[in-house]
């Protein structure tokens, strides 16, 4: 289970408010280079988006599904691609002073990713969750204040 943390300089509406916008997912999320919402509710429970990750000349397309969330606490995720399985990602937001201690815990969840599951896959989620809550941060730090929601 990948685990890793971020602090953020922001407080946790600021983080949420980003966390609840599916059009900045591209800016953030480290892999897919487009996403387009197929729910106009995102983030509720239920509400999916769909996105499109590029290698060289091949693409695949995944859709994301919120499973559970806390509105401006928690947010968790369901990341599917048909060949490799889901994927469990899980997001707390916890103040820390006028900041953001964002925890990111990830995990194979169905399919042939959680089979092949072992410690190199384990570390490769680490190395991705340290460029994408390094991205998080940025994203979310560079918002001027007044164009945050809650």
């Amino acid at each position: 289970m990948a685990v890793r943390h971020q602090l953020i300089r922001r407080p946790p509406h600021a983080v949420w408010a980003v966390l609840a916008d599916p059009a900045r997912y591209g800016e953030w999320v480290v892999g897919p280079s487009e996403s387009t919402p197929l729910d106009d509710t995102w983030p509720e429970v239920g509400s999916r988006l769909r996105y499109t990750v590029r290698l060289g000349p091949w693409s695949v397309e995944g859709i994301t599904t919120v499973r559970h969330r806390e509105p401006g606490t928690e947010l968790e995720l369901e990341a599917a691609f048909k060949a490799l399985g889901t994927a469990r990602i899980y997001f707390q937001l916890r103040p820390w002073g006028e900041e953001t201690l964002v925890v990111c815990d990830e995990h194979p969840l169905r399919g042939i990713g959680g089979a092949l599951h072992n410690p190199a896959t384990e570390a490769f989620l680490q190395l991705r969750h340290r460029g994408m809550l390094a991205r998080l941060a940025r994203v979310v730090e560079q918002q001027r204040s007044g164009t945050l929601h809650a």
